[in-house]
């Protein structure tokens, strides 16, 4: 039965990542649409469709319970904030066709987190995780020297993420309740923004029935994988988790150089193996410790 059990939380987590991993084929689609105004879309068709699901599975009581105590919102609206950036930045990366930066950036998340966990939490790291969070600050570095300019794509992205995972921490929700009150947060931005683009004539929703239907679809894109992880993460332990996660920023490296046909200098190659040299220290670090009683 257990092994049952991890079979589908595989299953789950690969059908989780995977899709992410994809995403840049679906936010291409919105070419022409400024990212602001599909995240105001994202947002809003996202509290829509998790409503629903939330319904389905008869989860309002922790919503409820978390929308009663406002003054305990603070972390709840720093994680708004920063998935709402991510996901703009996210956007115009594949819009501008800057893929390449975007999955540098996820595959540079992971090595954030551990050094915001060090720097803010004050865990304690070992040596080899702090060797791999130096290697991926060199990367950083050499990008900025021999290119000549600043990965903002890349770091954006890895920092947004790693700090939403840093408040997250904060949140006694869980994955889908918190996602449906960080949006629900985002909401009134939101519905004020197409407001404002429908009073100046500059609004995409109602252009054309497919421009209305892909919008509206932005909803259900953001769920769905997030539904999965869930699945995946009750199931797997937290070292297998980690390890599918590579599977997102692969895809989507992938998908720049051949769908896209994004240039992969030296330089940026470089960049992106000391980057998986830092995450293999990482993730080395990270198995052999798991057996390891957690120091006292």
């Amino acid at each position: 039965m257990a092994a049952q059990e991890t079979r589908k939380g595989v299953l789950y987590g690969l059908f989780a990542y995977t899709m992410w991993g994809c995403f840049p084929l679906y936010f291409a689609l919105f070419e022409g649409v400024a990212a602001w105004e599909v995240v105001a879309h994202r947002v809003i068709w996202s509290c829509v469709f998790l409503a629903v699901i939330i319904t389905f599975l008869k989860r309002w009581q922790p919503v409820r319970a978390a929308l009663s105590q406002p003054a305990r919102l603070g972390f709840v609206l720093g994680c708004a904030v920063f998935i709402a950036v991510n996901w703009g930045v996210y956007i115009y990366a594949v819009e501008t066709r800057q893929v390449l930066q975007a999955s540098l950036g996820y595959f540079l998340t992971p090595l954030v987190n551990v050094g915001l966990g060090m720097l803010v939490l004050k865990e304690r790291i070992s040596r080899l995780q702090t060797l791999a969070v130096v290697l991926a600050g060199i990367a950083i570095l050499y990008q900025l020297v021999l290119l000549g300019v600043v990965p903002w794509i890349t770091l954006t992205l890895a920092f947004s993420f790693g700090t939403y995972g840093l408040l997250r921490k904060q949140v006694p929700l869980d994955g889908l309740s918190g996602l449906f009150v960080e949006t629900l947060l985002l909401l009134p931005v939101a519905l004020l923004t197409l407001v404002v683009v429908g009073y100046v004539g500059t609004s995409h929703f109602s252009e054309g029935a497919s421009m209305t239907l892909l919008l509206m679809s932005s909803g259900i894109i953001t769920a769905i994988p997030l539904l999965a992880f869930a699945g995946a993460a009750r199931r797997l332990r937290l070292s297998t988790v980690g390890f599918l996660m590579y599977i997102n920023p692969t895809i989507q490296f992938l998908i720049a150089l051949v769908v896209f046909n994004e240039p992969l200098s030296a330089e940026k190659l470089a960049s992106f193996m000391m980057i998986w040299v830092a995450l293999g220290l990482y993730s080395w670090s990270a198995w052999a410790g798991r057996s390891k009683p957690a120091p006292v």
